[in-house]
């Protein structure tokens, strides 16, 4: 069951930090209001988390600015999926040392997945003293106390490997959109697949009361949010160990209940939960997504078991072709691997047969990268990065045709899209519900609405169209 009784004296607490800072700050920063800057790495969640951090920095009187060298407050919320994502925070740390060295006062702190890793934390504790603060991820409802600690002993403090199971309530919220909103409705994973780090860094799953749920996306719908998504590791999870009888699919009902003319989708959903009662929901509720992303990651059984998925390719494709049956336009996406530890060419032309059964949309395709602290960075290796690069070529390749005929058949169409934000002068970018970007010719104050689209010219993940 998820705790969440014994958060009301902790936050009253946190609110207390938060009203003692809002002095201390504007005293500390020379009676003037201080700048706060926040950089987010990695996933949709790590954005959320995000938004929680900078309504707390606000209530704490900053004022947030996207400019780092007018900073007094630098944080940095961190992803450990991949090894690329942790050297490009190691590189942007390593950058600031000469703006602390020029700001005496400025407060440096690096929160986030990447932080909950030990060898991490130690690496930031040894090679960057100018660092005031890490923490993890669940510690975020303590961020006022943290900073309080940080400012007013003037010691670096670490707080990490710490999670108590429980989800509060009531944090505030700076959200980035004016339009489009991320809903976190769980936290953490129990999947535990082989080569993912994410179960260790963000604890076991733990789900919202639904009540909370669609308290808080009523509140989007009131203030103009045109597109929701609700977010966690796993969502086709939730429910799990709540009081209240809920699935992912009957949640999904609720919101998509809610009065408002609004798109909702979600994300991430895991084959080993889909269910055909959530297929039934989205074909049946014309406000949600009629784009279902869905992770393989490979289509060969031997791997899959391996990567401990805990599906085999004819159930991820019985789930597939039900979809298909059921919502005749759905768009589907996925994440692939290539060349997990032990993977053989052969393998992976069995990931390039499922690719052509499904016909993707598109694909998110990453080469493997060994996290350490999981069971598949001991696994032996015998391939070369230049050879999984070949693999990942021959991949590219069989994607970018299928999704120029994907393309190609919506051309001469009409489709009701989201502008979502311009993509250079005089050029907007829309999205259907399928998630597929059409390029329209229309003034930037069709940002945030729903207009209608003829689609004029395929590309191979873009569309060209017009208002009509």
């Amino acid at each position: 069951m998820t705790d969440v009784k014994t958060k009301a004296p902790l936050l009253k607490e946190q609110k207390e930090y938060t009203e003692l800072l809002k002095d201390i700050l504007y005293i500390r920063y020379n009676n003037r209001q201080p700048k706060a800057f926040v950089r987010t790495y990695g996933c949709q969640q790590n954005v959320a988390d995000s938004e929680k951090l900078k309504g707390m920095l606000e209530s704490m009187g900053c004022e947030l600015t996207e400019v780092k060298e007018e900073a007094d407050i630098i944080i940095f919320n961190t992803c450990a999926v991949r090894e690329h994502a942790e050297d490009r925070v190691f590189g942007n740390v390593g950058a600031l040392k000469a703006l602390k060295r020029q700001k005496p006062s400025l407060l440096i702190a690096l929160c986030g997945c990447m932080m909950e890793q030990e060898h991490i934390a130690e690496k930031i504790y040894k090679s960057f003293p100018y660092v005031g603060l890490v923490f993890g991820t669940h510690v975020i409802h303590r961020f006022p106390e943290l900073i309080y600690n940080a400012v007013t002993t003037g010691k670096r403090h670490i707080e990490r490997g710490y999670d108590d199971g429980k989800i509060y309530e009531g944090l505030p919220i700076h959200r980035d959109g004016s339009f489009k909103g991320w809903l976190p409705i769980m936290y953490g994973c129990d999947n535990f697949c082989t080569y993912c780090i994410v179960p260790h860094v963000r604890g076991r799953e733990r789900s919202r009361n639904s009540c909370e749920i669609i308290k808080e996306a009523e509140m989007m719908v009131q203030s103009g949010y045109k597109e929701i998504t609700l977010l966690g590791q796993n969502v086709n999870s939730y429910g799990k160990g709540l009081d209240e009888e809920i699935s992912f699919a009957m949640l999904l009902k609720k919101v998509s209940d809610i009065k408002g003319d609004f798109w909702l989708s979600f994300m991430t959903s895991h084959p080993k939960d889909a269910s055909r009662e959530l297929i039934d929901v989205i074909a049946e509720n014309p406000k949600i997504s009629r784009h279902l992303h869905l992770p393989f990651q490979c289509g060969s059984d031997r791997i899959l078991k391996l990567m401990n998925r805990r599906y085999t390719v004819e159930k991820y494709l019985d789930i597939v072709n039900y979809a298909k049956s059921r919502i005749p336009d759905v768009s589907l996406t996925s994440d692939v691997i290539v060349g997990f530890p032990g993977e053989t060419y052969e393998d992976f032309r069995q990931t390039l047969e499922l690719i052509k059964k499904v016909e993707f949309t598109s694909l998110f395709t990453f080469i493997y990268s060994p996290r350490v602290g999981t069971p598949a960075a001991k696994l032996d290796d015998p391939y070369t990065h230049e050879q999984k690069a070949e693999w990942m070529g021959e991949l590219l390749k069989t994607q970018e045709e299928i999704s120029a005929r994907r393309t190609a058949s919506m051309v001469g169409k009409n489709y009701r899209v989201l502008v979502e934000e311009q993509a250079r002068e005089g050029v907007l970018n829309a999205r259907t519900h399928g998630g597929v970007v059409v390029e329209v010719n229309a003034p930037s104050e069709l940002i945030g609405t729903f207009q209608n689209a003829e689609i004029t010219e395929a590309r191979n993940f873009i569309l060209r169209g017009r208002i009509v």
